[in-house]
């Protein structure tokens, strides 16, 4: 009778010790899969890839991913860029691995030494981080000074020989494998210095090693939206932007009120300005230089008379707004501005601007002429021939003399039978006192010449 008690005592604490162990909650715990969340850098470094590692560590955070892999193709890029995406990846909470396949170079392999871990394709090389200017020269002391702490400090944070990253800047520094020049490791001289965790052929290779093969991938991809803006980046695409623009407002200009043309510039204005600014690349100030300027080109049209330095100061602060717009310039210094890259932008900005004009060139007479136009511009002309008079009309006056009032280079006033009109010479000047004769008329003033 007590063995049986006994029993039946053990037999309760089993129940007890298998509910606490294998409770739904702990079972569900044992049954969930490892989340690994991919995204992939194979371009240079600039603010479209800054603003994607954004995205992408947003979205691995929303889906609760518990690892993240980068796959890493560069030959590097723009430094500020690069060094925001190194604090970000240092700074996220969840274990982040790199795949370099192929190359990680400069700006790349600052981006590499911040993840935990690094995993490269044979033949694969990280190094040679100097920092260089647009025209490929290496930058001023104080950029590679500033480059070689952050790639020491980021070394030593994920732990990694803090010398032989600032070997991949700085020449001089002391290392027996870069012989004098910045260092550039092999995967087999990484994975032997400690740099690399190891080789691999592909993704899943890497997830073999990390023992994650049978993980969920989440492949990132961009949105529609992001897709759009990416779009609307393509230098091409920015060129016949600028067109439209510009275009839009001519034809504005020259037919006021008419709305279509205003409102074709005022969409391909703002699909122009939104992808850069979203992307880092518009500052604040340059959207502003680029509404001074056309504030100022309205005002030469609509207030100031003839064409001067109000236009021309119009047309060179949107031409700079829209060159300024399209790179990353740090306040007109442009030292990490590809050349490259300088280039497209100036030539995009400036085959906008031009075949606009020329577009507007070669179409205006046929745009006037359309049954579109017609509809919504007077084209009916009303001659004196036909029994219409002007109420400022003066015809009464052609071949009447008078006196030159004042000197006429070649706009003035003169006096007829004790009347004062505005006068225009037909050729050359009249001075003061002179005798003219009226020989045509327009609504604003007579022509007159002298006798």
């Amino acid at each position: 009778m007590k063995s049986n008690a006994k029993l039946w005592h053990w037999q309760l604490l089993y129940l007890l010790l298998a509910g606490l162990f294998f409770s739904p909650d702990a079972l569900a715990q044992e049954d969930k899969k490892q989340k690994v969340f991919l995204m992939e850098i194979g371009a240079n470094i600039d603010p479209r890839t800054n603003r994607y590692t954004q995205l992408a560590l947003d979205e691995a955070t929303r889906v609760e991913a518990d690892h993240i892999l980068l796959r890493l193709n560069t030959f590097g890029g723009a430094l500020n860029d690069a060094d925001e995406i190194r604090l970000r990846l240092l700074e996220y909470p969840k274990p982040i691995y790199v795949y370099i396949d192929k190359n990680a170079a400069s700006a790349g392999a600052l981006i590499s030494i911040a993840c935990d871990s690094i995993y490269m394709a044979p033949g694969a090389n990280i190094g040679a981080a100097t920092v260089v200017s647009a025209d490929g020269q290496a930058a001023p002391g104080k950029y590679q000074s500033y480059m070689r702490s952050i790639m020491r400090s980021t070394a030593e944070a994920t732990g990694r020989d803090p010398r032989l990253a600032e070997a991949m800047v700085d020449a001089s520094v002391d290392s027996t494998l870069s012989a004098g020049q910045v260092l550039t490791l092999t995967t087999s001289e990484a994975i032997e210095q400690g740099f690399c965790e190891g080789r691999a052929e592909d993704i899943d290779d890497v997830l073999q090693q990390l023992n994650l093969q049978d993980a969920e991938i989440v492949r990132y991809e961009l949105s529609t939206s992001d897709k759009v803006i990416s779009f609307f980046l393509n230098p091409v695409i920015s060129g016949i932007l600028i067109l439209i623009i510009v275009g839009g407002l001519w034809f504005e200009l020259q037919t006021p009120g008419v709305g279509f043309p205003l409102l074709a510039a005022i969409v391909a204005g703002t699909l122009y300005l939104t992808p850069y600014y979203l992307n880092g690349l518009a500052e604040h100030w340059e959207v502003l230089l680029f509404i001074v300027g056309i504030v100022l080109i309205g005002l030469e049209v609509f207030v100031v008379p003839g064409f001067g330095v109000t236009g021309i100061s119009g047309i060179v602060l949107v031409f700079l707004s829209l060159l300024l717009i399209m790179v990353n310039n740090q306040a007109f210094d442009f030292t990490f501005v590809p050349s490259d890259q300088l280039m497209e932008s100036l030539v995009s900005v400036l085959i906008g601007m031009v075949g606009s004009f020329v577009l507007v060139a070669l179409t205006w007479k046929s745009v006037l002429g359309s049954r579109a136009m017609q509809r919504v511009v007077l084209s009916n002309t009303f001659q004196s021939n036909e029994g219409y008079r002007s109420a400022n009309s003066a015809e009464h006056l052609i071949g009447r003399t008078g006196i030159a009032h004042t000197r006429m280079n070649p706009s003035g006033r003169v006096m007829i039978d004790d009347t004062m009109y505005d006068a225009q010479a037909r050729d050359g000047f009249i001075e003061k006192g002179d005798t003219v004769q009226v020989i045509d008329q327009s609504t604003f003033s007579l022509r007159v010449k002298k006798v």
